[in-house]
């Protein structure tokens, strides 16, 4: 039964998941097609010293910033949208298992889905860092990313959860709470400057993930205020 789940989960994932892991790849590649050009028209160490000591950040481009918000964001669509139309999502709180777990299930496939696809881009990311640059720089510029990624996971639950969520008033609610709290993984800050950070980022990031829970519940029960 599981097993079943996973593949419908997967059958209506499968292209933006593809979709979205090649775009982050030509974004990636993209930002080090531009930093060779830098090379090539300034020394090496000088270049370094703008980043370490000027805040030259390299990597810092709109596309790239947003790219796993955009892609938590499609999947969270593709994943739960249809199950909004025509209350599809009540066939599943039929089959003999625990509505809850059913849900669980739903959004571990998301969030495996959306790891999945980071650390292939944040690998890939890593790799063209360290054919330019020292490893102090390829370590502060991967924990400088590290919100935009965990913004993605945030921005996937919360989506999945105003999505599912039948009663309006709730979803005004965790729209504004969304849009007010998500900012924080996107503040532009000093190479590495997240740091002390990332550990309570992390664990909003994992509190959100049984969120889907309390719209689940009020589906069960029919409210549609």
């Amino acid at each position: 039964m599981w097993k079943s789940i996973i593949y419908k989960e997967w059958i209506k994932t499968r292209w933006v998941a593809c979709i979205f892991t090649l775009l982050g790849l030509l974004v990636i590649g993209n930002i080090f097609l531009k930093v060779q050009h830098d090379f090539t028209f300034n020394k090496a160490s000088i270049y370094w010293h703008t980043i370490l000591f000027r805040n030259h950040q390299f990597y810092n481009y709109s596309l790239f910033k947003y790219t796993p918000a955009l892609g938590a964001l499609a999947i969270a669509f593709a994943q739960f949208f249809p199950e909004t139309v025509n209350k599809r999502i009540k066939l599943s709180f039929h089959l003999p298992l625990n509505e809850n777990k059913i849900l669980i299930h739903m959004s571990i496939f998301g969030t495996t889905c959306l790891l999945a696809i980071y650390l292939f881009i944040l690998l890939f990311f890593i790799s063209m860092n360290m054919l330019f640059f020292p490893f102090e720089i390829v370590t502060k510029t991967f924990i400088s990313i590290i919100p935009w990624f965990l913004s993605g996971f945030a921005i996937y639950y919360f989506v999945s959860l105003i999505i599912l969520e039948p009663v309006w008033k709730f979803r005004f609610l965790y729209a504004i709470t969304s849009l007010t709290l998500i900012p924080i993984y996107l503040e532009k800050a000093a190479l590495g400057s997240y740091t002390p950070l990332i550990p309570l980022l992390l664990c909003f990031t994992l509190l959100l993930s049984i969120s889907l829970l309390f719209s689940g519940y009020r589906f069960r029960k029919g409210e549609m205020q």
